[in-house]
């Protein structure tokens, strides 16, 4: 059991027999004589977001979750199928429980499922990932900063970047928002 102040993103709860992962937890502290409250996001196994309200002191039972490194190998009609390198058993995990990052999976990456009694419960995604623009309007240099075009990705995601980017270019997305956040550069050739 935990009390719900201590909830944090990432955790996962059963509350009413059902299975959810905390995707984000707030405090909030109340006025006079309120004791404040917990605002929290949740999704559950079949992707059904809640977002409920709980008392800080207010106990909720805490799930402890096995985590496998897996493969991503293809995706199928509202599923992608992963594989475990170890045992090469593989796993079929809908959509509705990897979110909206599943489209900047590429065939071969590595990512971590977490799953309760042998059952998947959510894909962990690293923060951030890189990837090349394949088609975008000719680089301009602009005195503005704030100012931003159409690309579109290797893996076929339409994003907002700043204008000096050109086709070829790889660029680093932040898979929370699937916004832009910096130009990779490669290394510099020594010597030049």
């Amino acid at each position: 059991m935990i009390v719900a102040s201590q909830l944090r993103e990432g955790m996962a709860l059963r509350i009413d027999k059902q299975i959810y992962k905390v995707l984000e937890a707030e405090f909030k502290a109340g006025a006079g004589q309120a004791g404040g409250m917990v605002k929290t996001k949740l999704r559950n196994a079949s992707g059904r977001m809640w977002e409920p309200h709980f008392r800080p002191d207010e106990h909720l039972e805490d799930l402890e979750l096995e985590r496998q490194t897996m493969e991503f190998l293809y995706r199928d009609a509202g599923n992608c199928v992963f594989m475990n390198p170890q045992n090469y058993e593989q796993e079929e995990i809908p959509l509705t429980i990897i979110g909206s990052s599943e489209q900047f999976l590429t065939e071969g990456m590595k990512v971590s499922v977490e799953f309760f009694n042998g059952h998947p419960i959510s894909v962990v995604f690293p923060p951030s990932m890189e990837a090349r623009v394949v088609e975008t309007a000719p680089p301009m240099h602009s005195g503005q900063e704030n100012t931003w075009k159409q690309a579109r990705l290797e893996n076929g995601v339409q994003i907002q970047v700043p204008l000096f980017i050109a086709s070829g270019e790889t660029v680093r997305i932040d898979l929370k928002t699937g916004r832009y956040l910096e130009r990779v550069r490669g290394e510099r050739k020594k010597g030049t």
